[in-house]
């Protein structure tokens, strides 16, 4: 089963999430399928929060992909404005 998650990155103390489509087997850091944007909770000053390329996260959700908690209160409270371009 495909899920959408978040990987995580960034340095000790100061975390950055992708956000992937992978396989639920996979592990948290490990193999992804797709990137489809980003979360960075320490964001200061102009820094963008939260990047999500909604139109992938919809097309993956139409294939069957199950959206992790964390990921679809990011996609529902993310703003249409800040929501990354389809490309």
């Amino acid at each position: 089963m495909v899920k959408i998650r978040l990987a995580r990155a960034g340095q000790k103390k100061r975390p950055y999430y992708h956000v992937v489509a992978t396989d639920s087997r996979s592990s948290r850091d490990g193999k992804f399928i797709e990137r489809l944007g980003y979360f960075n909770p320490s964001a200061r000053g102009q820094e963008v929060k939260c990047s999500i390329d909604t139109a992938k996260v919809e097309a993956w959700v139409k294939t069957g992909a199950q959206v992790s908690e964390r990921v679809a209160f990011l996609v529902k409270t993310l703003p249409a404005a800040t929501a990354a371009p389809a490309a």
